[in-house]
């Protein structure tokens, strides 16, 4: 098979003409730093979890079936460029755009705590990069002609009630989903649009209901334990120092109990969504 695309996570293969195959690798980055040590098993545990999803959803998407533990079969779409982020919290990125007034979508108040819930659900893309991701409003989006208002109005109800449900799911099993990440693309054979790569603890940010706090750091079960761990390090520093030079810092080694913390909660994050989602 060819390689098509090897990114992040995901080596992403063309089968034929008409599916690739997604291999989920073992790797982890965070602020789009590739770390050098893999995460023995996290492969295994984001394909369940796009199996489990794209099954649970019961919304069109481009999985055709899994071919190995680690790898899926999925449709050859036409990607639509745009991260389709809907956020519920008040946490992250957000968060820091909030503190410094460039985001106006959230409240009229700027003295919110970090972690607050938003009244509603917020849609809140950005473009999609290899390097860093970055904001992207609903007038830019039609601006540059990414997709029409019409296509727009629909990945945004999608994404919207994508996340309502992933909500919902997770709230029966004693966890809050706090955002998460889309994407879509264009069925190269009906011209529609359906749900397209993966979602996962590398898309999401998961709390557990009964820790949750209003003002502090959140015990997450993804992708953020390791963003909060490499903080403490100073190591999220020493990434938006090298950026200003347009450079990339060299990662740490992960400690052996940082590896097998991030994998902990991997599959505790897949066990109990799937094992609520299973249930009739």
């Amino acid at each position: 098979m060819q390689l098509i695309h090897k990114g992040k996570v995901k080596d992403v293969y063309k089968f034929d003409k008409e599916t690739y195959l997604f291999h989920f690798s073992d790797r982890i980055s965070a602020f789009d730093v590739q770390m050098k040590t893999p995460i023995s098993g996290k492969g295994i545990i984001l394909c369940k979890f796009a199996e489990f999803w794209f099954n649970y959803l019961k919304f069109s998407n481009h999985m055709v079936r899994l071919v190995d533990e680690d790898k899926l079969l999925v449709k050859k779409l036409e990607i639509i460029p745009i991260e389709c982020v809907v956020r519920g919290y008040l946490y992250g990125s957000l968060y820091e755009r909030y503190k410094k007034g460039s985001i106006t979508n959230v409240s009229g108040r700027l003295d919110l705590p970090l972690a607050s819930r938003l009244e509603v659900p917020i849609f809140d893309p950005t473009t999609k990069s290899e390097t860093h991701d970055q904001p992207i409003s609903e007038s830019e989006i039609l601006s540059k002609k990414i997709v029409n208002e019409e296509e727009l109005d629909f990945i945004k109800r999608s994404s919207l009630d994508l996340y309502s449900r992933i909500f919902n799911l997770a709230d029966r099993a004693g966890f809050i989903i706090a955002d998460v990440k889309f994407e879509f693309g264009r069925d190269s054979s009906k011209r529609d649009i359906i749900l397209a790569d993966s979602i996962g603890p590398d898309e999401f940010r998961m709390w557990d209901k009964s820790k949750y706090i209003q003002g502090v750091i959140q015990e997450s079960y993804d992708k953020q334990y390791l963003r909060d761990w490499l903080t403490r390090i100073g190591f999220k520093n020493e990434v938006e120092k090298f950026s200003r030079f347009g450079k990339k810092p060299e990662p740490p080694d992960l400690p052996v109990e940082v590896v097998d913390e991030i994998l902990r909660r991997y599959k505790l994050a897949y066990s109990v969504l799937s094992n609520i989602g299973l249930q009739k």
